[in-house]
């Protein structure tokens, strides 16, 4: 194996992540390796049910194109691929829905880029199934305070969201970076120059968020992608700067100007782990709607008809609006049913008048539910607005305020101020069940053949072929 080159790794922000990942490698502790087989799964579950969208299937041409070694496999090619191909594969299938979890402070979703990169390295290396589970957690964990430490508590949000930056993309990248090296086995040096070099390559623009466009679906894969490249580039001897995280011209101050949480990146690395508040979505759409989705239900099993809604009013958080409710005409007529899983108006006029799942799922977001007149009325009558209560528990949560005039002049006033799936409001391992299984029902039984396998992974030797059915 290659030197990894003559820049030493001591003391810096990067150099202390990498020896955290190695120790986790190590002497991972069990809760932790629990969680990071639930997070699998769900994640299995999501890119199964995403293997009709178009930037699955465009994933999968440029994976097939590019070709390669055979060492790794995609969820929906029956060839393998190289592990930067599969991770790439995997992660645009992982986030192609905005069905994956997500973490708040961080605002970031850390799984879909994390773990299609460990499982693609993994794979390649033959790893333990405890070494695979480690590698997410380290990953997972790594992400998400790099997202922590850009939060700017002076304007209550992450400035990477700010400034318009998919922080899962970018700081994913990273975690992608530490994930796949420790399911290759790098040494403490080793993997803290592997998340010194994904720092070059992290990237992601929030705007189709607002505007339209598929790229944001391809963001976590791309991430997966850079995280394998970064791990083999590090093995094979290339190099970061150390002070890559805190230097003048390093990921912070490019990425966040000022703003750099040292304590919110470093402090309690190993004791405290910031992956338990990383909650799995109940609903296939931006996290915040979530709350104005449970509003909805609640109204609904209330008795509240969607012919009795004269208007809505729905108080959220300022910077929330942005996302979910601008520009207006946008939100009120999306351009497709993955469009209108970042409307407000649109998810709870679905969810007034009922959906699947756990609420909705994503049979409920179809283009002619888009074009459907009387979904189109509704959400014409949904009002968002920013809500001082809001404002004061955001970013921690992503509450809702919700007012209904009715056509026979009533006020109906409905409040979530905690999000489902969250610490204060855990789903089930029954619930979490359901989604895996309604997820991955397109593969029959095959579906109960990959949650064994992923059930097992504590006693397995190999995980190469874990995907294989």
């Amino acid at each position: 194996m290659a030197a990894a080159g003559t820049t030493p790794m001591t003391g810096t922000a990067v150099a202390r992540l990498g020896a955290f990942a190695a120790e986790v490698a190590e002497n991972a502790p069990e809760h932790v390796l629990v969680d990071a087989r639930q997070r699998l799964l769900d994640v299995v579950g999501i890119s199964v049910a995403a293997l009709g969208t178009g930037p699955a299937q465009v994933a999968h041409s440029l994976a097939r194109r590019w070709g390669g070694a055979a060492v790794a496999l995609a969820i929906g090619l029956e060839d393998r691929l190289p592990a930067p191909s599969a991770a790439l594969v995997n992660g645009t299938l992982a986030h192609a829905l905005d069905f994956d979890d997500t973490h708040v402070p961080s605002i970031l979703h850390p799984s879909a880029s994390v773990v299609p990169a460990a499982l693609a390295a993994a794979e390649e290396a033959g790893a333990h199934g405890r070494t695979l589970l480690a590698a997410i957690t380290v990953g997972n964990e790594i992400a998400i305070r790099l997202g922590n430490a850009g939060y700017d508590p002076r304007i209550n949000n992450s400035v990477f969201f700010e400034r318009g930056l998919h922080a899962t993309s970018i700081c994913g990248a990273v975690g992608a970076a530490a994930g796949a090296g420790v399911a290759m086995g790098l040494d403490a040096e080793r993997l803290a120059h592997a998340m010194a070099i994904a720092c070059s390559m992290g990237a992601g623009l929030l705007e189709a968020n607002r505007a339209g466009g598929s790229v944001k679906r391809m963001h976590c894969g791309w991430a997966a992608h850079s995280g394998v490249v970064a791990a083999q580039a590090a093995e094979a001897g290339l190099t970061g700067p150390p002070t890559v995280l805190e230097g003048r011209f390093g990921f912070f101050q490019a990425y966040c100007g000022d703003t750099y949480d040292e304590a919110a990146l470093l402090d309690g690395l190993g004791v405290r782990w910031e992956t338990a508040s990383c909650f799995v979505k109940p609903y296939p759409t931006n996290v915040f709607t979530h709350t104005g989705i449970d509003a909805a239900i609640a109204l609904r099993a209330r008795g509240l008809r969607p012919a009795d809604v004269e208007s809505v009013r729905i108080g959220v958080a300022g910077a929330t609006l942005r996302t979910i409710a601008q520009p207006r005409e946008a939100k009120i007529r999306p351009e497709s049913g993955y469009h209108a899983q970042f409307s407000g108006p649109f998810t709870f006029t679905l969810a007034l008048r009922g959906g699947g799942g756990l609420g909705l799922y994503l049979d409920d977001f179809t283009d002619e539910a888009v074009r459907d007149p009387r979904n189109l009325d509704l959400a014409a009558r949904v009002e968002h607005v920013a809500d001082a209560r809001c404002e004061a528990i955001f970013p921690l949560q992503f509450p809702s305020v919700v007012e209904v005039r009715t056509t026979d002049g009533r006020m109906l006033s409905q409040e979530v101020l905690a999000n489902r799936g969250t610490a204060e409001r855990p789903l089930t391992d029954a619930e979490i069940q359901v989604k895996y299984d309604l997820n991955a029902r397109r593969l029959g039984a095959g579906a109960d053949v990959l949650a064994d396998r992923i059930s097992g992974l504590f006693d397995t030797t190999s995980v190469a072929g874990l995907l294989a059915l």
